[in-house]
């Protein structure tokens, strides 16, 4: 008697383990959500290629951007509907770390709205990901790609003495709107001066000024995102 009513026990087990799971799982369901997913993904996915203003444009951040909310979604619908399963997916993802570094600080942006749409979507909101999506979108095409007059150069000059150092920063004075030196550099027979500006009309005329003052070597302007590393 005791064999069998232990082998009841280990059925009941099994069937609650794994058979109430399949018969819970909702396939309609699953299919609305992750084609949801998918689709919202696609939305990311333009929305980033259109406001990229980095130097050099990743084609598989993007696709991993629609990735990420794909898998999202199906690890919430997972953990919603098991509660065992849950505490078993928070243990094993906690061990994951990521290696890769994040160059552009927007990039962080787009991976949390990827991640929070595939929760979102994971626990049914299907509204609120719609919505806040497109939320999203508009304010970071209106703000992203919003034109400037006022961005920041960088100017670096090689100067032979302080006499040329003297005319360089005069006529950057008087050619410029604003203009900060981020670096100076002092070797036997040379200056080398590196200077952030605000240009005046966006007129860049001045550099030609700079190259034929007498001991200027050479004056070199590019543009400058704001970030720099000294």
């Amino acid at each position: 008697m005791n064999s069998i009513y232990l082998a009841t026990n280990f059925g009941d087990i099994f069937k609650s383990d794994f058979y109430d799971n399949v018969v819970s799982f909702s396939i309609i369901d699953t299919m609305i959500g992750m084609g949801l997913a998918f689709a919202i993904g696609l939305f990311i996915f333009y929305i980033y290629k259109k406001t990229f203003n980095g130097v050099m444009y990743s084609q598989s951040f993007g696709v991993s951007l629609m990735a990420m909310t794909l898998i999202t979604t199906f690890v919430i619908i997972a953990v919603t509907s098991n509660v065992v399963l849950s505490l078993g997916m928070v243990g094993a993802l906690s061990i994951v770390r990521f290696r890769t570094a994040i160059k552009e600080p927007l990039d962080i942006a787009f991976l949390f709205w990827a991640i929070a749409v595939g929760i979102v979507i994971g626990a049914g909101m299907i509204p609120l990901a719609v919505f806040g999506s497109l939320f999203i979108g508009i304010l970071m095409v209106v703000f992203i790609n919003k034109k400037t007059s006022d961005n920041p150069y960088l100017v670096v000059v090689s100067c032979e003495n302080e006499q040329a150092e003297k005319q360089v920063m005069d006529i950057l004075k008087d050619k410029v709107k604003k203009h900060v030196v981020k670096s100076k550099r002092v070797a036997k027979d040379s200056i080398e001066l590196t200077l952030e500006i605000r240009l005046k009309d966006m007129t860049t005329q001045f550099v030609n000024e700079l190259s034929v003052v007498e001991g200027v070597h050479n004056a070199v302007l590019v543009s400058y995102n704001g970030d720099y590393m000294g």
